[in-house]
């Protein structure tokens, strides 16, 4: 389509060397740091972003948040939430009056709850996977997302992001990506009517990370 003819062996080895092995740019200085200090920057620019943000000290905690969540913002304590194995495991028994259906959103879903694939601690922001366990809708129907996200899961740029997943999804000499990779910073918004910000334009008016501290858990594998 390019107009240049056969490529050649030599060209060919380099774009595939290319593809393969991507080399890393240069990093802004928000994008480095120690663990604490990029989950501290994730937290400050995801709270920038208007995102609230809860620390939790295990998944153990999960139900009791989210129904917190949900009573602090009014809001009926009905959870549509990601059929994914780490969201499957909490005991949703303790929150015996939180109603949960599992599974994709529905049209008059108010809240949904799915798990994170990454953070990234330069913007405040969230990366979600598409897939089975994980219905990209689930990101965007409900007017209230909830987002279950392990401390070790933040990062420090968005090419770390990339590379995780190419290594996930590497099959030999090629790689199987995600259908769709959502980066999500805040709610919705929009300023395109009289450029005044309303929030839930386009998809949740309410963005809340619930940060499971799971560094020790991390430390031992």
């Amino acid at each position: 389509s390019l107009g240049r003819g056969r490529v050649s062996p030599a060209l060919k080895r380099e774009l595939d060397e290319r593809v393969h092995k991507p080399q890393t740019p240069l990093l802004p200085a928000r994008a480095k740091g120690d663990k604490a200090e990029l989950i501290e920057r994730f937290i400050e620019m995801a709270s920038a972003a208007s995102c609230s943000v809860r620390w939790l000290d295990s998944f153990d905690d999960l139900p009791s948040a989210v129904a917190d969540c949900l009573r602090e913002h009014n809001l009926p304590t009905a959870i549509t939430v990601a059929p994914e194995a780490q969201l499957d495991g909490v005991d949703w028994s303790k929150e015996p009056l939180l109603e949960r259906h599992r599974g994709a959103p529905r049209n008059d879903d108010v809240a949904g709850l799915t798990a994170a694939y990454a953070a990234v601690a330069e913007t405040g922001t969230l990366v979600t996977a598409s897939g089975p366990s994980h219905p990209a809708t689930l990101n965007f129907m409900p007017d209230h997302h909830l987002v279950a996200l392990r401390a070790s899961q933040v990062v420090g740029g968005y090419e770390e992001v990339w590379t995780q997943l190419r290594k996930a999804g590497r099959k030999g000499t090629a790689v199987d990506l995600p259908r769709t990779v959502n980066m999500i910073t805040g709610p919705s918004r929009t300023g395109d009517i009289e450029l005044t910000i309303h929030l839930g334009a386009h998809g949740p008016r309410s963005l809340h990370v619930l940060l499971i501290d799971d560094q020790e858990d991390a430390a031992s594998h």
